[in-house]
């Protein structure tokens, strides 16, 4: 168990410590408050949930205006009982004895708590279930609709806000909501499909409301003066289906307060599958057949965001048989995986990922993935064991396949014992994929048949290119189902098959070790870059052009 996690059960544990003293406290005040006035005491604990309820005696209106409850009503004995509190106006108890003795009828009163008071009513009369619209994603330049949902937002309950806005995030396929605070107001923004879009702008007091529910529920705390990381996990219902969404917490202090960054990662892990997402045929070839060897070093390469954590998970749940053995080290944990061994490495805590992967591989795993390569010792200990009869994943932040070649060359050294050890580089990122049923195709203007021609000059030949003279290229129609014209995102990959021209590189049979010679002998061997994917990709019109160089 996490110490989050225990935090989360303490603080349960505790409120409801808090909550039972509080009860206690208000019965003994009412109790006192009882003689004061000359009233019966009745502790209602035991029976404000159960007691039948007197429907057609007094109207819901009546109990709410005078703060009665009927409690009991004994036709043969004509006497009728009532449940009062310490608020009840001394003229209501006064005309209502008047008036029932009249008739001959007896009647009582009993002083209650305010608590048991509240719990009454609301069986009595039960919170209306309020549905708010839901948030809408506004275009650039529409302030209608910004306004529209900041009122929206601003209306919903203290108690449901966070709630309401996580619910909607999760359904608009949001991958993060940033709470940014401004001088006079909350600005929420939301990143969906890789794009990030202004959502609403909240009054201050939402900030108060939103961070407390962080500091319960994800152990943030709203007085630090210190970036903080936390988590925690929400279900969500969307059409009768619930599902778990773990949430990642990221909040730095600002000079108005916490700013809050929430990462959003579905539970599901049937969709961590290599068939979903989108990989061109000769890329997953060369994936499927490098990964089929029982050793060797794969390495996801790119930014934060651009979906290397995904495409690892997918591998790893195509590795995922009962005859391998798989261990993961992770910073945090994003996705939980049945049959897979994964263990949290705590590095703001001063664990390390080389420390955990050699207590791992004393385990005998077939296949290890870790989380990151961040420093020396990490890359020659994950090095080490994909020489050593195991096939080990990772990700390392770089722009290029070669970039990351370079660099781990630079942490390791040239070695020629590690030079069959890395086998496959993949850079990746993550376009918007255009709604089919909607894009448009259109011309290019010269310029931008020039620029697609020079792009693609030295694609290697195997690769299938459409005619640069006639090609065409398409643009996004907005529609009511999809207001931007995409629907999800696609990975676009460069990657890099280790031959024996690259191995060169960390064998030392080569002086000069720099990116562009590493990728000029990449190349020679058939790479296709990251930005030639990327304009192919817009050729056969799964994106645009623009996407394609606002991520790559």
């Amino acid at each position: 168990m996490t110490s989050s996690l225990c935090f989360v059960i303490i603080s349960v544990m505790d409120e409801e410590k808090i909550q039972i003293v509080r009860r206690q406290n208000d019965e003994d005040a009412t109790r006192k408050r009882a003689s004061i006035l000359g009233l019966q005491y009745l502790d209602a604990r035991e029976i404000e949930q159960t007691l039948p309820l007197i429907h057609d005696l007094i109207s819901i209106q009546e109990m709410h205006t005078n703060r009665i409850i009927p409690l009991m009503v004994n036709e043969e004995a004509n006497t009728f009982r009532f449940a009062v509190t310490s608020t009840t106006p001394q003229s209501v108890l006064k005309n209502m004895t008047r008036e029932y003795e009249d008739d001959g009828r007896t009647i009582q009163f009993f002083l209650i708590s305010q608590s048991a008071y509240n719990v009454f009513m609301n069986r009595y009369d039960p919170p209306k279930e309020i549905v708010y619209d839901d948030i809408e994603i506004a275009k650039d330049g529409d302030s209608e609709t910004i306004a529209s949902v900041s009122q929206t937002l601003n209306s919903v309950g203290t108690d449901r806000v966070f709630d309401y806005l996580v619910d909607q995030a999760d359904k608009l396929g949001a991958s993060d909501i940033h709470i940014e605070n401004q001088r006079t107001y909350i600005r929420v923004r939301m990143r969906v499909d890789g794009a990030l879009h202004p959502v609403a702008n909240l009054e201050k007091d939402r900030y108060r409301v939103l961070m407390a529910a962080l500091s319960s529920r994800a152990n943030i705390s709203t007085a630090s003066t210190k970036p903080q990381s936390g988590h925690m996990n929400k279900e969500v219902s969307r059409d009768g289906v619930t599902h778990l969404l773990n949430l990642r917490v990221e909040a730095v202090p600002t000079l108005y307060g916490q700013d809050v960054v929430m990462r959003l990662f579905n539970f599901d892990t049937s969709q961590l599958n290599l068939d979903f997402l989108g990989i061109a045929d000769k890329e997953r070839h060369e994936i499927d057949e490098i990964i089929s060897h029982p050793r060797g070093m794969v390495m996801m390469v790119g930014p934060t965001g651009s979906g290397k954590s995904t495409t690892l998970y997918s591998i790893l749940n195509a590795l995922n048989t009962d005859d391998r053995k798989i261990i993961t080290l992770e910073d945090p944990i994003e996705n939980s995986i049945p049959g897979i061994t994964q263990i949290p490495i705590d590095t703001t805590g001063g664990q390390q990922f080389a420390d955990g992967l050699r207590s791992v591989l004393r385990l005998d795993p077939d296949v290890v993935m870790v989380g990151e390569i961040r420093d020396q010792e990490t890359a020659r200990t994950a090095i080490q064991a994909s020489i050593t009869g195991h096939l080990v994943l990772s990700s390392f932040h770089a722009n290029s396949t070669s970039a990351a070649f370079s660099r781990i060359i630079d942490m390791i050294g040239q070695n020629p014992i590690f030079s069959s050890s890395v086998r496959l580089l993949i850079a990746q990122r993550l376009v918007r994929r255009l709604w089919d049923d909607s894009k448009e195709a259109y011309e290019p203007d010269d310029t931008v048949r020039r620029w697609v021609k020079n792009v693609l000059k030295d694609l290697p030949p195997s690769i299938e290119c459409p005619d640069l003279d006639t090609f065409k290229l398409y643009r996004p129609v907005p529609t009511p189902e999809v207001p931007f014209g995409y629907k999800g995102r696609m990975p676009v990959m460069e990657q890099m098959v280790v031959t024996e021209e690259i191995q060169k590189f960390l064998r030392g049979d080569v002086t000069e070790v720099h990116t562009e010679a590493i990728e000029a002998a990449a190349r020679k061997n058939g790479m296709v870059t990251l930005l030639e994917a990327g304009v192919l990709a817009a050729l056969r019109g799964e994106t645009t052009l623009e996407e394609v160089n606002r991520v790559i």
